[in-house]
């Protein structure tokens, strides 16, 4: 027992480099799929025929197949025909990205969707423009709204992130298995490292929390 514990200390200090590894991931990932995942959902709500379809699409495809299916196929497949010379992180990043994008445009959808349809006709009878009606109007309500979801999202990509393990980025998960592999420490090892992924999606979680209950409009109903 004193054995296990004892490599389980000296190698925290190893694997939490990892923790700041997926951090980078899953930050890169949220941002993105924010980036993408608002105007993707604007389009399937105001957009025309065309753009609806090719957004239902994606969204089909990207929710549709598996994140370890996707990351093999564009970092050994799509990256390499176009010659990107990505890092494992970076890949690993833009490929949860993407996959977030297809799952927040859906949040922030539901989210525009819950809103009385009278704000935006209001805001054109007062000679606004669509985007400016959208821009400063409907998208302030939705991404209120859609921070519940936009939580729960963030601890589904941290638990995604581990698959970066197969791209070889040293995240906590490689981290853990490489000094697993090399102590046959497994238990103790991935214990301790799903206690840190429990931590780090407790910590954002409150965060997000905490926000949520500051941007919250007391009375505030749809």
């Amino acid at each position: 027992m004193m054995q296990q514990l004892t490599t389980v200390i000296e190698a925290m200090p190893y694997i939490l480099q990892g923790g700041l590894v997926s951090l980078l991931i899953v930050v890169g990932a949220m941002l993105l799929g924010l980036a993408m995942g608002i105007p993707m959902a604007v389009g399937q709500v105001y957009g025309p025929f065309i753009i609806r379809r090719l957004i239902g699409l994606y969204v089909w495809f990207f929710r549709g197949v598996p994140i370890l299916v996707l990351m093999f196929l564009f970092y050994f497949g799509v990256f390499e025909l176009l010659r990107l010379n990505l890092s494992a992180v970076s890949a690993t990043a833009l490929v949860l990205g993407m996959t977030s994008a297809a799952y927040q445009s859906q949040i922030f959808r539901g989210s525009i969707q819950a809103l009385p349809a009278g704000q935006f006709k209001a805001a054109r009878a007062m000679g606004m423009s669509d985007m400016q009606a959208i821009r400063t109007i409907i998208l302030p309500q939705a991404l209120r709204l859609s921070l519940p979801g936009w939580s729960n999202e963030y601890s589904i990509i941290l638990k995604d992130s581990a698959l970066a393990y197969v791209v070889g980025a040293m995240d906590i998960f490689t981290r853990t298995h490489f000094v697993a592999s090399r102590t046959y420490e497994h238990l103790p090892l991935f214990i301790a490292a799903g206690g840190l992924y429990f931590v780090i999606t407790l910590v954002g979680v409150k965060l997000l929390s905490a926000l949520e209950k500051k941007v919250r409009i007391p009375g505030y109903t749809t």
